[in-house]
């Protein structure tokens, strides 16, 4: 899941400069979604039992069209490694969220001090000049959308572990990858890319892009993010939120041809070191939960086995 999504965000670059975003998002979800409901109900012979799409709707809707779609619709103006860098502000949410809806300890002073550091770190790399007077710096715009996308994704995330497993993680990911296509299309509709998807438009590159994305980013990837979810706490499945930026910014650069100026490598280690100052358990934390896995890894054990596809 690091290295894979690290690398998605060049990825979804490249295929956003020929491909209209929201109609290829739509596309890559509809499609691997498909790929993926066809394995499990007739190969594994699953069946969708009732509320499952319900869940999958409301996931789809926040993870998939408000989190995958904003960051693909801004990448047409940011550049790879910056966006996964400002999607890298998600550990921030996951923990006010955490706290907020899941009714998790309130945050402590390290906790803070890894906000202030993050959200600094995000000044920096937006550019002071750009929020004051709009004259320098990322687009501010297209940075917003990243950071509404980042926090739809979190809430998607945190809503997930409130509702109760009726299927198995990889028809889950089916289910949301159909639904968030579907809205994702509408997406493209509303915002005119109807005239503009135009098969002879496409450059080989971006097709290349976009069926990475379909293998690795969708099948692959977001199936591993979805099974982390159901058996890991929200602090240790935001982990990939200080990896996966790294990967970006060292992918964007040397594949890419991207900038690395001062301001990004400072922003860059800024966040990250928020990101695992917030993430970082203390000694006790650590401690105590080594000694609860200890104690329950009999019962933990058989469950995840029965998840395994």
């Amino acid at each position: 899941m690091y290295v894979v999504w690290g690398s998605t965000y060049l990825a979804i670059g490249i295929a956003v400069d020929s491909i209209p975003p929201f109609f290829m998002a739509a596309f890559r979800f509809l499609l691997a979604g498909a790929i993926l409901f066809a394995y499990m109900r007739w190969v594994k012979g699953e069946r969708v039992v009732r509320g499952v799409w319900k869940d999958a709707s409301i996931m789809g809707a926040l993870l998939l069209m408000g989190g995958n779609g904003g960051v693909c619709y801004a990448q047409q103006y940011v550049p790879s490694g910056v966006t996964a860098l400002l999607v890298g502000s998600g550990p921030f949410w996951f923990a006010l969220l955490a706290w907020l809806w899941l009714k998790g300890p309130r945050p402590n002073a390290k906790a803070v001090a890894a906000l202030v550091l993050g959200f600094i770190g995000l000044v920096i790399l937006i550019g002071p000049g750009k929020i004051i007077s709009g004259a320098t710096g990322v687009p501010l715009i297209p940075a917003l959308v990243v950071e509404v996308a980042a926090l739809s994704w979190s809430v998607g995330s945190i809503y997930s572990k409130t509702v109760q497993a009726k299927a198995s993680p990889m028809m889950m990911s089916a289910l949301q990858m159909l639904v968030g296509g579907v809205l994702l299309l509408g997406a493209g509709y509303l915002h005119g890319e109807v005239d503009r998807f135009q098969l002879a438009n496409f450059t080989a590159a971006s097709m290349g892009a976009f069926f990475y994305l379909v293998i690795f980013g969708s099948l692959v990837g977001f199936s591993a993010y979805i099974y982390v979810l159901r058996h890991a706490t929200p602090a240790v499945a935001s982990t990939y939120a200080y990896v996966n930026p790294v990967v970006a910014v060292f992918v964007g650069w040397a594949i890419g041809g991207e900038a690395m100026t001062p301001q990004i490598i400072i922003a860059a280690a800024m966040i990250v070191g928020a990101v695992i100052l917030l993430s970082w358990p203390g000694r006790k934390r650590a401690a105590d939960k080594a000694a609860s896995a200890e104690e329950t890894q009999g019962a933990v054990v058989p469950e995840v086995e029965q998840s395994l596809p």
